[in-house]
C-alpha cells in the first residue's frame, strides 16, 4: 500500500470498515475545484437520482481538493454518472477495483 495514492490520500483517514453486505458501490476519486459554490454546483448536477454512500474530502491548500466518492450505481448509471463528471469537467478516476478500497472499505462481498 506504500505506493497506493488512494490509500495515502483517503483510506488512511477513514473509519468504519466494510459495509455489512454488498451495497453495489462504485467509487471514484475526483479533483475538486477550490472555489466558492463548487460543491453546490456539483451536488445540483448530481441531483437526487443517485445515493451517495461515501464522501471523503481532503484539501491540501491547492487550487483543488481531493474527493473520494462512492455511489450506489448499476452499470448503465455508472455511464450516466461519468457523463455528468465529464460535463462538469472534473478530473476523475474509477477506484472501485483499487486494492486499498477493496481491502479496507469495500462491501462484504468485495
Amino acid at each position: 500500500m506504500t505506493g497506493n495514492e488512494l490509500a495515502k490520500d483517503h483510506i488512511r483517514y477513514m473509519v468504519g470498515g466494510h459495509a455489512p453486505y454488498d451495497v453495489k458501490e462504485r467509487v471514484y476519486s475526483l479533483q475538486f475545484p477550490e472555489r466558492p459554490g463548487a460543491l453546490l454546483k456539483f451536488l445540483m448536477a448530481l441531483g437526487s437520482q443517485w445515493n451517495i454512500s461515501l464522501f471523503h474530502y481532503r484539501n491540501h491548500g491547492a487550487a483543488f481538493g481531493k474527493v473520494l466518492i462512492g455511489l450506489q450505481l448499476g452499470d448503465a448509471e455508472s455511464v450516466h454518472f461519468e457523463q455528468c463528471l465529464n460535463a462538469l469537467q472534473l478530473v476523475y478516476r474509477r477506484e472501485t477495483d483499487n486494492p486499498a478500497y477493496r481491502l479496507f472499505a469495500g462491501g462484504a462481498s468485495a
